[in-house]
């Protein structure tokens, strides 16, 4: 679950658009929104998620402060819904939905008037093509992992589907979707397991070997613009900081004092710490 924006506010007053994506069947749901507040995301994702598709296992966002605010966290424990987050600059740890914004970017920007003041009624058609196509990943339509059918489209209308048996029972129908929807499942995971092991490979002939322990000080790389610095003349990396915990093998809980705020971070943001 991610947000999407500020894009050109348009008539209504929408300004952002919540994007939230199936991990598994890759489904995409998008709502325009006209502020980003804790309130207003987590209203849509009762209204319009749960309410629709059920109760979620697992809930991935960034560190926004409407995701990490007090009222989504009581929202999370009240739906037993586990809640994790992205490390901080590190779009990376959420890569499936940043991928997704580019997609709908890509898609709007063909379709939209000069003005750009019109994008929310392009929304819904990206969503049914997008539903529509087979992802690359998973080898299905989004719709078929879902429903184990596809979506009938206009084309479908003019050119008419085959003539269908309906003489099947109540039992054998369920029967046979339960049969077919398992089938489809444990062969998207094959593919999916295969796929993962590849960009893994790729991604650990690359990445550092780098591993910190408990307690031990570390630079921390914090990119920002300071007023009246030239970026390029600044240091990025600020420290000591302290490691206060290990959460996974590339995830860490930083600190720089007692008296500053904990930080999650990953390890691609962290050097071990010398004197200068």
């Amino acid at each position: 679950m991610d947000i999407l924006g500020p894009l050109p506010t348009i008539t209504s007053g929408n300004r952002y658009l919540l994007v939230i994506v199936d991990c598994f069947t890759k489904w995409v749901e998008a709502f325009p929104l006209k502020n980003i507040k804790a309130r207003t995301v987590a209203k849509v994702f009762v209204s319009q998620i749960i309410s629709k598709h059920g109760v979620p296992l697992e809930v991935h966002t960034d560190q926004g402060k409407n995701f990490e605010s007090k009222l989504f966290a009581e929202l999370m424990d009240l739906l037993g819904i586990r809640k994790t987050r992205t490390t901080a600059l590190h779009p990376q740890s959420d890569g499936q939905i940043e991928r997704q914004h580019q997609t709908i970017i890509n898609y709007l920007a063909k379709y939209i008037s000069e003005n750009q003041k019109d994008w929310d009624r392009w929304v819904p058609m990206f969503l049914l093509a997008y539903r529509s196509a087979k992802h690359e990943i998973t080898g299905m339509t989004p719709a078929e992992l879902y429903f184990a059918r596809d979506l009938r489209l206009p084309l479908d209308l003019l050119v008419r589907s085959p003539p269908k048996n309906e003489s099947q029972s109540v039992g054998g129908f369920v029967r046979n979707l339960k049969e077919k929807l398992e089938r489809i499942h444990s062969d998207v995971r094959e593919r999916m397991n295969v796929k993962s092991s590849r960009v893994k490979s790729w991604y650990d002939r690359k990445a550092r070997r780098t591993l910190f322990q408990e307690g031990e000080k570390v630079w921390f790389y914090n990119p920002r613009r300071i007023k009246g610095r030239a970026p390029k003349l600044q240091s990025n990396w600020e420290g000591p900081f302290l490691i206060v915990r290990k959460l996974r093998d590339v995830v860490y809980c930083i600190q720089r004092s007692s008296r500053h705020k904990k930080k999650i971070v990953h390890a691609d943001r962290l050097a071990s710490f010398s004197e200068r």
